[in-house]
């Protein structure tokens, strides 16, 4: 029988301890937590928001509470305009590891929301800006050949005045379309002339300002079949490239992007915009990126994210997650929260995985401003802020997922 030493002993005694303790970037406290509230030698718990604490780098300090002080609540603008209340932002963790950005998209109306743009116009934060409509034919070319440039323009000026990528959002795309171009009844010379006409004007515009382009958006219906709109009727698939090629020819240097939904796992939508960028490429059509809108519901994650990922950067094109959200039924639940979290952190880790994966972008970075509500009945709190612009715990599941 051999006989312990004392610092064995005392090793032994620590086991418990470390293992209850929050490693660096995890949770270490928030509403709801149940978790260990004590972080790993080298880190702190500090507060985040009402959801969230984690272990950041840096001397040790007394942990939060699991639930922060109801008379003292934390902000989404702390007093005097300072930056958002995370200790890091999230296109900084980004790039951190290795991507090019993490952005989100805007619209127009809500620039006027001064408390809202502060959080967007944090570099740190979000690295990339997307118009939500703005750059859309409708309000681009609301009459054939009269350009109207007023919203985009707004839009293009702040990114470039926070130092942030710009994804122009987008050249051609059966939705938004002025009656002129649905309704024209042209015949196909004509019509390839005005998107020819169309895209190397709204990309010349923007020309060395813009990162990437949707260039053409949303082109299949969900079994796989070419959407029947006035440009496939006309043209037959032969208007992609028609678009892509005005568009290089308008702005070399801009990556030329397919953007779609329901394409971010394996399905017959997949498989068809695969098959399109093969024939593309084997066609030498300029095609430099595939958009993966990433619209999802929480809890119902397509599988193999990773692996789709992959598949399409191994046909030569980078991808990024454009138009990311997860929307749940209302109201919202702690369970469908940490869901969701679960759920921001699937998809990212995802991206972060895949080397060809240059970066994600939200569909607008808060509740307040998300599209959901309006399209899908009962439906909501889809993006990582809350309706006042304080951070849900989706937050910290993106960060986890940078992290993963």
């Amino acid at each position: 029988m051999f006989k312990l030493s004392a610092s064995f002993v005392a090793l032994v005694a620590l086991i418990p301890f470390a293992a209850g303790q929050a490693q660096e970037w995890g949770q270490c406290g928030g509403i709801g937590w149940t978790g260990p509230t004590t972080c790993v030698a080298g880190t702190s718990c500090q507060v985040l928001n009402s959801y969230y604490s984690q272990c950041l780098p840096g001397a040790a300090s007394t942990p939060p509470t699991s639930t922060p002080p109801v008379s003292t609540p934390p902000t989404s603008t702390p007093p005097g305009g300072a930056p958002p209340s995370s200790a890091t932002g999230l296109n900084a963790i980004a790039k951190s590891k290795g991507k090019l950005y993490f952005g989100s998209a805007t619209d127009n109306p809500e620039l006027t929301d001064t408390a809202y743009v502060k959080i967007l116009s944090d570099n740190t934060m979000f690295g990339q800006i997307t118009p939500g409509n703005s750059m859309k034919w409708d309000a681009t070319e609301p009459a054939r050949g009269q350009f109207s440039w007023t919203g985009a323009d707004q839009i293009a000026n702040l990114a470039k005045g926070n130092g942030q990528l710009l994804r122009g959002h987008n050249c051609v795309w059966y939705s938004q379309l002025p009656s002129w171009v649905s309704s024209g009844n042209f015949d196909s010379a004509t019509l390839t002339s005005i998107i020819q006409t169309h895209c190397s004007t709204l990309v010349g515009r923007y020309k060395g300002e813009v990162y990437s382009w949707d260039v053409v958006n949303e082109p299949f219906n969900d079994d796989g079949t070419w959407r029947t709109d006035v440009f496939y009727n006309t043209l037959g698939t032969n208007y992609v490239n028609i678009a892509l090629q005005a568009a290089r020819t308008a702005d070399p240097a801009a990556k030329l992007y397919i953007n779609d939904y329901n394409i971010e796992g394996p399905s017959a939508k997949t498989t068809s915009m695969m098959n399109l960028v093969k024939s593309l490429k084997a066609a030498n059509v300029p095609l430099d990126g595939i958009g993966l809108q990433g619209h999802f519901i929480v809890g119902e994650l397509p599988q193999g994210i990773e692996d789709n990922l992959r598949a399409f950067t191994a046909l030569g094109v980078e991808v990024a997650i454009t138009e990311l959200d997860i929307r749940m039924t209302l109201p919202s639940t702690a369970a469908l929260l940490a869901q969701q979290s679960k759920d921001y952190q699937t998809v990212i880790s995802a991206c972060q995985a895949v080397e060809g994966c240059v970066g994600v972008t939200i569909w607008d970075y808060t509740d307040k401003y998300s599209w959901v509500p309006q399209t899908f009945s009962g439906q909501g709190a889809a993006c990582p802020w809350d309706q006042n612009l304080v951070e849900k715990p989706a937050f910290q599941g993106i960060v986890n997922g940078f992290n993963s």
